[in-house]
């Protein structure tokens, strides 16, 4: 299994046969319900979550989840688009969320090694948590990434299913998550450059000389931009914004101290930190 594995082509293969499954085992699901939507939705996606946690077991790679977050939102949004009569704001919001997916996944990717390699993270949990890392695996790497994407992608899905009508201000925050993008595949191709032509400890140049972490910046844009879009043009459906602030205090909460923890171990970072805003290029 370890030398299949170690196979980059096959291993490509193997999680995309991973996503076709869990991807036809979630239309199943959902249209086996006769609930709401949303509920349908919800329990349909969880389920194709487990899936890919199961086989991420088999293949003893928590990473076999890693695409999940960008496969998920489009699979959903074109699903509830296909067929129906699409207004501005919902064209719009399939337009943003395929170009985030497909910059998101591309990336994913280009950094693909093979099946024998695991996010850092995940390792790091693992040898943290012992006996408890199957746990924390369900728990923490799969199932709560998927309920905060689910909620990031729920405004765009409400939108698609009522028609809804957007304004000025909503073509200004899909400008916004555009942007988001944007920085993304910037500060990624940065990022790449500088793990080729290492001239430091840290990355310096670009937006990185600016933001520690603009790649989650852009993420955290992207979907404020798509929920606030929605609830500008429906006032009523504020609550729409709970996958939006779900997801930056996730990046605030776990992603950003995990990553500076690591870069922490490396000498001058103290120094690196001070100069460098974690977020926004603003002085205190």
């Amino acid at each position: 299994m370890k030398k299949l594995k170690q196979n980059r082509t096959v291993s490509f293969i193997i999680v995309a046969l991973v996503y076709l499954i869990a991807t036809v085992v979630g239309i199943a699901v959902y249209k086996a319900l006769n609930l709401k939507w949303w509920l349908s939705l919800l329990i349909a996606d969880v389920t194709a979550t487990i899936v890919t946690f199961v086989f991420s077991v088999i293949f003893e790679n928590a990473s076999v989840y890693d695409p999940y977050w960008s496969v998920q939102p489009p699979v959903i949004l074109v699903a509830f688009a296909i067929g129906r009569k699409l207004t501005v704001l919902g064209i719009l919001l399939v337009i943003v969320v395929s170009c985030w997916a497909i910059r998101l996944t591309a990336n994913w990717a280009y950094a693909f090694a093979n099946l024998n390699h695991q996010d850092w993270r995940y390792t790091m949990l693992k040898e943290k948590t012992g006996v408890f890392y199957p746990i924390i695996n369900f728990v923490g790497i799969h199932m709560v990434p998927t309920l905060v994407v689910y909620g990031c992608i729920l405004p765009a899905v409400y939108a698609v299913i009522n028609g809804v009508t957007g304004n000025a201000v909503s073509v200004v925050l899909i400008c916004v998550s555009l942007g988001g993008i944007t920085i993304q595949g910037v500060a990624d191709c940065q990022m790449h450059a500088f793990r080729k032509n290492r001239n430091g400890a840290f990355i310096r140049n670009g937006l990185w000389k600016y933001s520690r972490h603009p790649n989650y910046l852009g993420e955290i844009l992207m979907w404020w931009g798509v929920a606030l879009s929605v609830v500008f043009a429906v006032p009523k459906a504020w609550y729409l914004v709970a996958g939006a602030l779900a997801n930056t205090v996730l990046f605030f909460t776990v992603s950003i101290p995990m990553a500076d923890g690591r870069q922490s171990k490396k000498e001058g970072f103290l120094q690196y930190k001070k100069e460098t805003r974690m977020l926004l290029p603003i002085k205190k």
